[in-house]
């Protein structure tokens, strides 16, 4: 695998390391060992898959308080998403800020998404499938969000947004400090 660093800390594009003849190609796409010489969580608690129909739909912002706290890796397996990171850590010297990249079937790219990060995604195309593990099981009452649109940090989505669910619309605008 092959990990390159972001302007956020601890957060890393995956790219795989294809062993390609005339059958098609050969990937690692998750390797404990490469993950802890990162310095990357390498606990897997959960594997979620989501699916998403419509184009320029949203979904996010998420991430769970402290002590659950979530480390992600997300993979596109079915069309294309634009995957986002908010570094909401305070310690972090891009607090505040996003990083967003487009994950896609044909590009094969993963995006570690570091705990203590809210993550979010736009579908790309119809019918995006989303497959992802999770470092931590998931907390009902851990369970917070940003708006996808709050002004602190002007994410700049590249598609129109067309559906975004009742909750993720109803969470707050983030207060710096607050989590």
């Amino acid at each position: 695998m092959i990990f390159t660093p972001t302007r956020i800390p601890d957060a890393f594009i995956l790219d795989l390391e294809r062993r390609a003849d005339a059958r098609g190609f050969f990937a690692r796409a998750w390797c404990a060992e490469e993950f802890a010489a990162h310095g990357l969580s390498t606990s897997i608690a959960q594997a979620n898959l989501s699916f998403t129909d419509q184009a320029g739909t949203l979904r996010g912002l998420h991430y769970q308080l402290a002590p659950h706290e979530e480390a992600k890796v997300m993979r596109c397996t079915q069309g294309a998403i634009f995957d986002v990171i908010v570094d909401l850590r305070e310690e972090s010297p891009t607090c505040g800020e996003w990083l967003g990249v487009e994950l896609s079937a044909d590009n094969h790219r993963m995006l570690y998404v570091p705990p203590g990060c809210a993550h979010g995604y736009q579908a790309l195309t119809d019918a995006a499938e989303v497959f992802y593990l999770v470092s931590t099981g998931y907390a009902a009452g851990a369970e917070h969000g940003i708006r996808y649109d709050d002004p602190a940090f002007g994410i700049e989505w590249p598609r129109e947004i067309t559906l975004v669910s009742e909750k993720d619309r109803g969470w707050p605008d983030y207060l710096h400090g607050e989590r």
